[in-house]
Parts: structure tokens; C-alpha cells; sequence
């Protein structure tokens, strides 16, 4: 209705007036000044008329009021819809900038712990979508010195994930549960040498394996796990998670523990990428 009147509404109110005029030049008197013979009838018509057409002004004008104010509302209302997208953007960027400003000064103190590492900080873009592997892409690669099999770290030194493919600009990390993953830990309060592996049963249920530890030994829930630094590729001493549970494998020949990696991987926006460490012998 509001678009039809902008459009015809000029048009609606001219032709109303020129028909009333019509009607009034119709009853009006004759050129010598004798009364017509609808001058009784419009005598009877003229003030009606008269008021019917202010009476279509007034409505055309109160239209025109409405549909002028109702446009103005409708500028100020997007306006402000714009104001407020820009508040909440800004809003957004300053929480991402404080938690980030809080993940710097963890991972501050985590280095002053370990000082040969060299990290490299980069922002999940984005996860795999496979329901086989438990991969994500983040946003630095080999231009920010990169390198295949690199360790992925939190900002507190718990462990993630390797970098498993590389480009440029981006890097694929190949999570803690994936079922492609392997490194070398130890275990509980006696160091217990084991291998962290991937299971893509338990990768469902975000846990992952524990393997490749001798019969002989004992472990118990709750052992605390960390990475042995074996074979070069992690650093030693990056915290894994914990047994939770001891189960037998197929056939019953040999033991596997289920691991609860340290790592929420579901909370995580900002990864740490370490580049470069001392070897210990």
C-alpha cells in the first residue's frame, strides 16, 4: 500500500480535485449571470464538495506525513542496526584481544621454564570435516618457518597435535586422538616408556591409546603422561593427559590404556607451534 501511494498517490489526489472542479464548473452559474439550471443543486453540492476536497488534502498531506516519516524511521532504524553490528564487532575484537593477551602471558611464563624453545603462534581457521581423522588447518605455514613434524603446543605447554601438511601460509595439524598420531612418553612416577597412538574408536569418544609398553609393568589411573622426547620430534616433557582406564587388547594377549589427552580440543582457537628446541641426549 505504502509503495502504491509513493507511486500513484500524486496522481489518486489531482484526479479527485479536478473531478470536484468539474462538478463545480458543471453546476456553476451562466455567463450572463442568471442562475443555471443546476444552480439550485449546486448551491445544495458546492459546500459538501468544498469540504470533500480539503478533506482529500488533508488525507493526501497526512499519507505523505506518514510515508515520509515512516522512510526517515526506516534510514535511522538501519543506521542503527549498523551502529550496533559495529559495537558488537568491536566488542568481539576486544575480548579476542584480551584472551589472546592472556594466552601470551601463559605461554611467557611457560617459555621462562623452557627457554630453547622457539615458538611460533597461529589461529585455528579451520577443522577437518572427515569423520576419519581429527585434523584442523591453522594460519601461519612454512614462510613463518614451518616445518613438517613440528610440535603443537597450548600456551601452557600441553600437547596438540603435529603438523602433518604445510603450504605457505597454512599448516594441517594432525591432532592428539588422530588415528594417525604417534610419540614416544612416559609414564607415571616411574617413566614408563610407551607410545601415545591413535584409534579411531576411541578418537570418537576424543580419547586416544596407549601402547607398546612391556608386560611386566604396571599402570594405574590417573598416571600422569608426558612426551619422552625420543626420536627428535616433540620436545620431552610436554604434558600428554592421563590413564583412565586399563583394557585388554583383541584376544586378550596383550594391555592398552585409554588416554584422556590434557587438551580440550573443543575449546581451542590459538595453537603454538615450537620450531625449535634443544635436543637433550
Amino acid at each position: 500500500m505504502k509503495k502504491y501511494l509513493k507511486q500513484y498517490g500524486l496522481r489518486l489526489a489531482v484526479l479527485i480535485v479536478a473531478a470536484a472542479l468539474v462538478v463545480g464548473l458543471a453546476t456553476g452559474g451562466r455567463s450572463d449571470g442568471t442562475a443555471g439550471p443546476l444552480s439550485g443543486l449546486s448551491n445544495s453540492l458546492r459546500i459538501p464538495i468544498q469540504g470533500a476536497v480539503g478533506s482529500v488534502v488533508d488525507w493526501m498531506r497526512g499519507i505523505y506525513g506518514y510515508i515520509y516519516q515512516y522512510d526517515k524511521l526506516a534510514a535511522e532504524n538501519e543506521s542503527l542496526r549498523k551502529d550496533l553490528a559495529e559495537a558488537r564487532q568491536q566488542v568481539r575484537e576486544s575480548q579476542d584481544a584480551a584472551e589472546e593477551n592472556v594466552r601470551l602471558r601463559t605461554l611467557l611464563g611457560y617459555l621462562e621454564k623452557n627457554t630453547s624453545f622457539v615458538t611460533e603462534s597461529a589461529r585455528i581457521i579451520s577443522w577437518d570435516a572427515s569423520n576419519w581423522t581429527s585434523a584442523f588447518t591453522i594460519s601461519k605455514g612454512a614462510k613463518n618457518g614451518i616445518e613438517m613434524g613440528d610440535c603443537v603446543i597450548t600456551e601452557s605447554g600441553m600437547l596438540v597435535g603435529q603438523i602433518m601438511d604445510l603450504g605457505d601460509s597454512w599448516a594441517t595439524v594432525r591432532s592428539v586422538i588422530d588415528v594417525n598420531m604417534g610419540a614416544g612418553v612416559l609414564v607415571g612416577e616411574g617413566s614408563i616408556a610407551a607410545m601415545l597412538v591413535g584409534d579411531y574408536a576411541l578418537m570418537q569418544d576424543g580419547k586416544c591409546k596407549l601402547s607398546y609398553f612391556t608386560e611386566d609393568v604396571t599402570l594405574f589411573a590417573g598416571d600422569d603422561i608426558i612426551t619422552s622426547g625420543s626420536g627428535g620430534a616433540f620436545p620431552s616433557g610436554i604434558t600428554v593427559g592421563k590413564v583412565i582406564e586399563l583394557r585388554s587388547e583383541a584376544g586378550g594377549q596383550s594391555m592398552y590404556a585409554v588416554v584422556d589427552p590434557a587438551v580440550d580440543l573443543s575449546t581451542l582457537s590459538q595453537v603454538f607451534i615450537i620450531k625449535d628446541f634443544e635436543v637433550i641426549e
